[in-house]
């Protein structure tokens, strides 16, 4: 009997710092916290989802956000983020000072953004001081999404893009080390 309790109270003992610790209070994403990480000219776009996934391979997780922009250029520099445009970089205009000007067909896709967010250490996208963030211009997308990419002779995480307008194209954006690039990946067949 006296074996018995011992053991009980030695399994006790040994679970008691697993259960006081508990997992970090997870942040929620609202447009509070799209303004904080990457200023005012931002909104949320609450329709389409946040995507969970580990872009640049690192084994932490990190975050994309659909939002809308009015300028994202004007407060890259205070929120330490960087612009990109790999869409029209993959045919042949990828200056964002330049591609942040053009305006999209259709009103409703005007200023279509998405926001990444690297994570760093156990926190992932969670940390105070995330280890990047890029906001993601002139992609034409009615949804978002992450999921394995093939990439050569190695499978990475990616965007996957359900891209707005008639032919229900899809593509994907993938981070390759150095940049981001963009992938046409055909329509539907419907």
């Amino acid at each position: 009997m006296r074996k018995a309790s011992l053991l009980l109270a030695f399994s006790v003992a040994l679970l008691l710092p697993a259960f006081g610790q508990g997992q970090p209070a997870a942040r929620k994403i609202d447009s509070d916290f799209v303004k904080q990480q990457f200023g005012d000219q931002f909104t949320l776009v609450p329709e389409i989802g946040a995507g969970f996934g580990d872009l640049d391979g690192d084994g932490v997780e990190d975050v994309i956000i659909a939002a809308r922009c009015k300028n994202p250029l004007i407060d890259q520099s205070e929120h330490n983020y960087r612009v990109v445009d790999p869409y029209y970089e993959y045919f042949g205009y990828g200056d964002p000072k330049l591609t942040t000007t053009f305006s999209a067909g259709d009103p409703a896709h005007r200023g279509l953004v998405v926001l990444i967010i690297y994570g760093v250490g156990k926190d992932g996208w969670h940390s105070a001081t995330p280890k990047a963030k890029f906001v993601i211009v002139n992609l034409p997308y009615k949804a978002l999404s992450i999921r394995k990419f093939n990439l050569k002779k190695k499978t990475v995480e990616a965007i996957y893009i359900e891209e707005a307008g008639e032919m229900g194209d899809s593509s994907a954006v993938f981070f390759d080390g150095k940049k981001f690039k963009y992938v046409p990946m055909g329509g539907d067949m419907q």
